[in-house]
């Protein structure tokens, strides 16, 4: 059953359902998915101890709920990395719009590394506020977002 919907603008579509991981701050890719990526993990553990809502989760294959993106221009690139690698969240949805670098990263995975990664912002702060870590999403091609209960 249904307990919420969100509409944002399609970056990158796809369908999926999966468990969400929401950090309510900017996410600082390079601090959180740096240490992992270096290690040649097998997935992402959360490394940006200046994040306490991501710090030491596991984000491979989760569905992260962001404002935005924040940290030095090497961001696009550590997206478009941990794609290469296969340990990438499976969707990143922003409530706020993508910034150029996120965006970035996401546009080089898809096309150099054919990664499915979903990217969808514009949610809004309604969307950011309601959507907790561990809840269920159904993810629509057009954009839909909804938060499921069994």
């Amino acid at each position: 059953m249904q307990k919420n919907t969100f509409k944002g603008r399609v970056i990158a579509g796809g369908d999926l359902t999966g468990e969400a991981v929401v950090s309510h701050q900017g996410l600082n890719t390079l601090a959180t998915f740096q240490k992992s990526a270096l290690k040649n993990a097998k997935q992402i553990i959360g490394s940006d101890q200046n994040n306490p809502d991501v710090y030491g989760k596991v984000l491979t294959g989760k569905i992260l709920c962001l404002p935005i993106t924040i940290g030095s221009t090497t961001g696009g690139l550590v997206i478009q990395t941990i794609c290469q690698m296969g340990i990438n969240p499976s969707a990143l949805l922003f409530s706020q719009e993508i910034d150029s670098l996120a965006l970035s990263g996401v546009i080089l995975a898809h096309i150099w590394e054919e990664s499915p990664i979903i990217a969808i912002d514009k949610l809004g702060d309604d969307f950011l506020n309601t959507v907790k870590t561990g809840d269920k999403l159904q993810i629509k091609a057009d954009g839909t977002v909804c938060i499921v209960s069994d």
